[in-house]
């Protein structure tokens, strides 16, 4: 991305999406012990069932990219069968790039106009 990006002479951009962990779906029932100084007195040993992924749980990260797969999909983008991290959208003039690696992305094509819209 970074080399066609030089060679058309095109913005790049990055984008760290801060509460990305939080944003995914679980698949499956995951249960966590309370916290720390959240503790039921009356009941010690009460586990609680996630509704969301969190950061440090293993199935953080993949459901947070399942949710960002659909989400640019929903959006136009067509996922690179070559390599999965790799999303465009458009042809020539209209061309955008996104690049993911696990809750950053890069951005690049040749319009700056259409960087900013997908950023915002």
């Amino acid at each position: 991305m970074l080399a066609l990006a030089a060679h058309g002479d095109w913005q790049v951009h990055h984008m760290d999406v801060k509460s990305a962990f939080l944003n995914g779906d679980l698949q499956e029932h995951v249960y966590v012990h309370q916290p720390l100084g959240f503790t039921d007195t009356g009941l010690p040993g009460k586990v609680l069932k996630l509704n969301k992924a969190m950061y440090g749980l293993k199935q953080a990260p993949r459901a947070w990219n399942a949710r960002l797969d659909l989400e640019l999909k929903a959006m136009g983008f067509q996922r690179s069968i070559v390599e999965h991290a790799v999303y465009k959208k458009g042809t020539r003039a209209s061309l955008l790039l996104v690049g993911v690696y696990i809750d950053d992305l890069i951005i690049c094509g040749p319009s700056s106009k259409l960087i900013a819209q997908f950023k915002d």
